[in-house]
C-alpha cells in the first residue's frame, strides 16, 4: 500500500509540473494578445454605439435630430452581440482564445495533481503548506476561467497565469513536503469546511489583488491622458470598470473569509476546548477580516473609491501572504505545522 501511495505521490508532482509548463505556454498566449491590442485601431476598443432620433428639427420643418447611444450589453441593431459584457466590441483575439484553451487543459491536468495527492495521503489535500499553495492556485485558475462565461476577463489572463505559476513555484521551491498523515489536531472534518472555505476566499482575493493593480495602473493612464507600459493597458477597461469589479468580488471573497474566522473558532474549542486564544494565526486571521471589512464599508457609506479603495484591497491581499507565508514559517504556535523541516 506504502508503494501505491508513493507512485500515486509521484504521478502528482508530474501532473503539477505537466500543468505549470501548460499555464506557461497560456501565459505566453495571453502576453501576445496585448502585444498585439497595441496594433489595433482605437475605434475597436470603444463602446459599440448606433445612431437614434433624438428631437425634431426646431424650425418645425419635420426634420430629425440624430445622437449616437451606447448599445446595450449582449444587443445590436443588427441582432448580434455588439459588444462583451466589459463595454468593448468583440475583438477576433485568436492568442486571447489559445490562452483560455490551456488554461482549461492546464486546470484539468492541475485537477488530476490535487486529486492524486489526497488520494495518496487518504485525505484531503490541503494538511500543509505545499498542499495549500498548490490547491489555492487550482481555485485561482478555476475561479478566472469560471468567471470568463459571464465576463470577458481575458485581459487579466497574463495576471492570472503568472500568479499562479508564482504559486505553483512557491510550493515546489519553498514548500516542498512529502505525502505524509495529519497531526492530531488536523484530523477533523472541520478540515474540510474550514480550510476548503478558506482557500477559496484567498483565490479569490488573488484575482481582486490583480484587478486593484490593473485599476492603478489605468488610473494613472487615464489621469496623464497617455497609453502606458508600450499601450499594452489598451484592452484593459476602465478604471472605475475594474473597481466595481473588484469590490464585488471583494464582497463575496469576504463573506467566505468571515465564515473561515467563526468555523476556525469552533474548530479551535472542540480541538483545543476555547474559540480563542490570540494564537499567532488566529490574530493575523481577524486582522484580514478587520482590513476587509474596513475596505467594504469604506467603499460603501465613506466614498473612498478609486486609488484609495485600490490601495485597501492590495493591502488586505498583502496581509494574506504575510499570514500564509511569514506567520506559518516564522512564528511558533498552535498552527505550525506548515510541513516545512
Amino acid at each position: 500500500m506504502t508503494t501505491v501511495n508513493e507512485t500515486l505521490g509521484q504521478y502528482s508532482e508530474l501532473f503539477m509540473l505537466l500543468a505549470a509548463l501548460t499555464y506557461t505556454v497560456a501565459f505566453l498566449a495571453f502576453a501576445l494578445d496585448l502585444v498585439r491590442s497595441r496594433k489595433m485601431p482605437a475605434q475597436a476598443l470603444e463602446p459599440a454605439r448606433e445612431l437614434v432620433p433624438a428631437t425634431a428639427g426646431a424650425d418645425g420643418d419635420g426634420s430629425v435630430q440624430w445622437s449616437h447611444r451606447t448599445l446595450p450589453q449582449g444587443n445590436s441593431s443588427t441582432g448580434g452581440t455588439a459588444k462583451d459584457t466589459m463595454g468593448y466590441r468583440p475583438l477576433r483575439r485568436t492568442a486571447a482564445r489559445i490562452g483560455v484553451a490551456l488554461g482549461v487543459v492546464g486546470l484539468v491536468v492541475h485537477a488530476a495533481g490535487v486529486i492524486s495527492r489526497g488520494i495518496a495521503a487518504g485525505r484531503m489535500p490541503w494538511g500543509n503548506m505545499y498542499e495549500f499553495t498548490t490547491t489555492g492556485a487550482l481555485l485561482v485558475m478555476a475561479v478566472f476561467l469560471g468567471a470568463l462565461v459571464v465576463r470577458d476577463l481575458r485581459f487579466l489572463g497574463t495576471f492570472i497565469t503568472g500568479l499562479v505559476l508564482v504559486m505553483l513555484m512557491a510550493g515546489a521551491i519553498a514548500f516542498p513536503t512529502p505525502v505524509a498523515q495529519l497531526i492530531p489536531a488536523l484530523q477533523s472534518y472541520w478540515l474540510i469546511i474550514h480550510v476548503s472555505v478558506a482557500v477559496l476566499a484567498a483565490a479569490i482575493f488573488t484575482i481582486t489583488f490583480a484587478l486593484s493593480v490593473l485599476q492603478l495602473a489605468k488610473s494613472r493612464q487615464e489621469k496623464d491622458g497617455k497609453l502606458r507600459l508600450g499601450g499594452l493597458l489598451r484592452l484593459v477597461p476602465d478604471a472605475a470598470s475594474l473597481e466595481q469589479l473588484a469590490y464585488r468580488m471583494n464582497a463575496i471573497g469576504f463573506i467566505l473569509w468571515t465564515f473561515t474566522l467563526m468555523a476556525g473558532a469552533i474548530w479551535a474549542e472542540a480541538a483545543w476546548g476555547r474559540y480563542w486564544g490570540w494564537d499567532t494565526k488566529e490574530v493575523w486571521t481577524f486582522v484580514i477580516w478587520v482590513v476587509y471589512a474596513g475596505y467594504l464599508h469604506a467603499r460603501a457609506t465613506r466614498g473612498w473609491d478609486g486609488t484609495r479603495a485600490a490601495w485597501l484591497s492590495i493591502t488586505g491581499y498583502l496581509c494574506v501572504i504575510f499570514n500564509f507565508v511569514v506567520v506559518n514559517v516564522y512564528f511558533s504556535g498552535l498552527h505550525s505545522y506548515s510541513g516545512i523541516s
